[in-house]
C-alpha cells in the first residue's frame, strides 16, 4: 500500500482537487435540488423504472489457471445510491445477486453520489448475499469525493473486505486466485505493485474504472473487473454512449469485453444507478456472473 495514502481519510493528502471540490459543491446542491427524492418518484409515476438484468461471460486464464476448477464471479458496481437511484433497483440488483450463488462477490465502487450515510442501508442489502470465498470490494471516485472512511466502515461491518492497493487469496481449491484491489485511476492513489504484491498465481484485478488499466502498466494479470462509465447512462440505440464518465479510457473501453494488449480480459459493466438525471437509456441496470474457467 502507498504509504502516503490513507485509505480510510476519503481524500489524499494535500490541497484537495478542483474537481472533487466541485464534485462535493454538487453534492450539496443535489441534495437541496433533490431533497425528498422526489425525481425518483416522477420517474416511477411516468413509468420509468428499469429491470435489472444478468449478463454473463465465460473467461478462461489460460496457463495461470490451468487446472482449477470453473468459478464463479458476481460481479456489480456504480450503485450511486442517493437521491436520483430508484432503491427498489438497488434491492433488485441485491436480489439477483443473491439469486446467482457465485463463489465470490467483487463490488466495484461509487456505492454513493455525494453522502457517505446513504451507503448504510446498501451495505447491509449486500451482506447477505452469500459468496463463500469472499465479499470483496474498491472504492469509486464519488466515494473518496464524499468521504472514504464511514464507506469503508459501513461495508466491512456487513462483511465486504475494501481492497485498496492490495489483494486477497482465494481460498483452496482456488489458492492459485488472487483478488487485487486498484486504488481508483482519477480521486485515489493506484499503486499496482502493492495491489499484486504476492499474488504469485492467476490474478483478478477489481478496479472502478477502464483508465486503471493505465495504472497497472506493466503488470501482469489476467481478468480486470470495472465500472464508472454507466456504459453513458443516456446511450442511443444499440449501446452508443453519448456522454462518458472523465477518464482518458472511458470511451474506449464504455462497456462490455475486450481484450486489452497484454491479451488479458477487461469486463466493464454498465452499473446500475443514475446520476445527473434519473434515467438510463439503452444502458439498462445490470450484475455480471463471470465464470471463469
Amino acid at each position: 500500500m502507498n504509504p502516503r495514502h490513507d485509505p480510510r481519510g476519503g481524500t489524499p493528502p494535500g490541497p484537495e482537487s478542483r474537481l472533487a471540490r466541485l464534485a462535493r459543491l454538487a453534492s450539496r446542491l443535489e441534495g437541496v435540488l433533490f431533497a425528498g427524492g422526489w425525481p425518483i418518484r416522477l420517474a416511477r409515476a411516468i413509468g420509468v423504472r428499469p429491470t435489472v438484468r444478468t449478463v454473463q461471460y465465460a473467461v478462461a486464464l489460460g496457463p495461470a489457471g490451468a487446472g482449477l476448477p470453473p468459478l464463479r464471479i458476481a460481479y456489480a458496481s456504480d450503485f450511486h445510491a442517493g437521491p436520483l437511484t430508484d432503491p427498489s433497483v438497488l434491492s433488485e440488483a441485491c436480489a439477483a445477486l443473491r439469486m446467482l450463488a457465485a463463489d465470490v462477490l467483487l463490488l466495484g465502487g461509487d456505492f454513493v453520489t455525494g453522502r457517505p450515510a446513504e451507503v448504510a442501508w446498501l451495505a447491509r442489502e449486500l451482506g447477505t448475499v452469500h459468496a463463500p470465498l469472499g465479499r470483496f470490494a474498491v472504492l469509486g471516485n464519488h466515494d473518496r469525493w464524499s468521504g472514504a472512511g464511514p464507506i469503508i466502515t459501513e461495508l466491512e461491518a456487513s462483511g465486504i473486505r475494501v481492497l485498496v492497493n492490495a489483494n486477497a487469496q482465494l481460498p483452496p481449491p482456488y489458492d492459485r486466485v488472487w483478488i487485487c484491489g486498484l486504488d481508483d485511476h482519477s480521486s485515489g492513489q493506484p499503486d499496482a505493485a502493492a495491489a499484486v504484491r504476492g499474488a504469485d498465481g492467476a490474478r483478478v484485478v477489481l478496479m472502478h474504472a477502464p483508465s486503471g488499466i493505465l495504472d497497472l502498466g506493466r503488470e501482469r494479470f489476467e481478468l480486470a473487473l470495472c465500472g464508472h462509465t454507466h456504459g453513458g447512462q443516456l446511450a442511443l440505440p444499440g449501446g452508443r454512449a453519448v456522454v462518458v464518465p472523465p477518464g482518458p479510457l472511458s470511451r474506449r473501453y464504455a462497456r462490455g469485453r475486450f481484450v486489452v494488449d497484454n491479451g488479458a480480459t477487461l469486463i466493464v459493466s454498465v452499473g446500475l444507478g443514475c446520476v445527473v438525471v434519473p434515467l438510463r437509456t439503452f444502458a439498462d441496470p445490470e450484475v455480471i456472473l463471470c465464470t471463469v474457467e
